[in-house]
């Protein structure tokens, strides 16, 4: 087993530097962007089969900072068995491109969470979801410095807190000026030259982290509609072994991995955790607390330091169970967390690290998997499969439709 790990090794980075190497001929500088995106091509072309991490592995070399479309993120998007192509076969019933609430045979409140943008119809656009998780919004940015904990929750008594900080004056109201203030860049800097910063991870932390698993599983996980691999785990709080395999079949499982140092997991807890409510009574949410990806001895964060998640990564079981207890005392998400055994046997076969998201039917098969955390963890996108799988499970004739539909392109 060493040997072949380090073969595998072995072969990706000599790959990876050759890639990148210097052409022998003479030929015009290229930009690093077109350099990046020529020997994505060349990956492309040459190896269509390779495995994910090699992507990550030929970008980190290249001098990547790992941005939404740079390694294995490129490839590696959500898979569900309920696109909008289906839907609409399913339920267009007048064929105009449009699913009104006539069409659709579920509950007022199912449908309104599927209409995204408010319209009173399913169209394609409720079923985009191509936007990253962190991609920046004003909502975004406020929640960020409201979340003074860092648990995905704003609380009224931190919006007290955001308020009384940004009140210049003290003067019981936010100007405008105020809240540009509160939300105002670096100066002499813009967004794009900040978020390419030189204080980034350097080369080694990140080779370092991705064959650690720290920044990702080496294995891709389940496909869709693959049968998902049993396990059975401990609770972080020791009283419980919970195995897989029983909890299929009564209800949809939701199947959560995440860890206590990535930021973008703790920032969607709260998301997660809502829908653990609305969807409670109708399917089973699970959360597996997997390899820590920002510990103190990898790829530091500072991000963690300001709401005090600063650790090493865990060496033992005991030690992992620690933290997994700490995290879940400060996310509090209401559900299950299991611990991973320390080797990372979960979370390594079923591709979490950092965090990811499953939705398994009761045939125990993958309905729904998100993209790799943390651009990939997308909660809402998540729900979405889950209402289809919920109302294809209340119409088995609309599910069988649907599959015929499947089966004859």
């Amino acid at each position: 087993m060493k040997t072949l790990r380090f073969q595998t090794r072995f072969l990706a980075c000599a790959f990876a530097l050759a890639a990148i190497a210097a052409p022998a001929g003479a030929q015009e500088p290229k930009g690093e962007e077109a350099e990046k995106q020529a020997v994505a091509r060349a990956l492309e072309e040459s190896w269509p089969e390779r495995p994910e991490w090699v992507d990550m592995l030929t970008d980190i070399l290249q001098g990547s900072q790992l941005g939404p479309n740079d390694g294995w993120f490129r490839r590696a998007v959500a898979q569900t068995r309920f696109d909008w192509k289906t839907a609409q076969k399913r339920y267009d019933r007048d064929g105009n491109g449009r699913v009104e609430r006539a069409e659709f045979p579920g509950t007022d409140a199912d449908f309104a969470r599927l209409d995204r943008d408010h319209d009173q119809a399913l169209t394609e656009a409720d079923f985009d979801f191509s936007p990253h998780a962190l991609t920046p919004t004003p909502g975004a940015m406020v929640f960020l410095r409201a979340d003074r904990d860092g648990n995905g929750k704003v609380t009224r008594e931190e919006l007290d807190a955001f308020f009384k900080a940004s009140d210049s004056g003290q003067q019981g109201f936010l100007s405008l000026s105020d809240l540009q203030q509160a939300f105002s860049m670096p100066s002499g800097r813009p967004p794009a030259a900040v978020a390419k910063r030189s204080s980034g991870p350097s080369k080694e932390t990140l080779v370092r982290g991705l064959f650690r698993q720290e920044i990702g599983s080496l294995q891709p996980g389940p496909a869709l509609g693959d049968s998902v691999t049993d396990f059975t785990l401990k609770t972080n709080d020791g009283k419980q072994d919970i195995t897989l395999s029983k909890l299929v079949g009564p209800k949809p499982v939701v199947l959560i991995f995440g860890n206590f140092t990535c930021g973008p997991f703790r920032s969607q807890a709260g998301n997660v955790e809502k829908l653990s409510r609305m969807y409670k009574d109708r399917a089973t949410f699970v959360m597996v607390y997997v390899r820590e990806a920002h510990p103190t001895d990898g790829w530091s964060m500072e991000s963690n330091d300001r709401v005090g998640v600063s650790l090493a990564q865990p060496r033992t079981y005991e030690e992992r169970v620690a933290v997994a207890q700490t995290c879940g005392k400060r996310l509090d998400v209401g559900f299950p967390m299991l611990v991973d055994t320390i080797d990372d046997a979960v979370g390594a076969r079923y591709s979490g690290m950092p965090s990811r998201l499953y939705l398994i039917d009761r045939e125990g098969k993958v309905a729904y998997k998100s993209g790799r955390g943390p651009f990939g963890f997308k909660p809402a996108e998540l729900e979405h499969s889950l209402v289809l799988l919920l109302q294809e499970t209340a119409s088995p004739a609309a599910g069988r439709d649907a599959a015929d539909g499947r089966d004859e392109e």
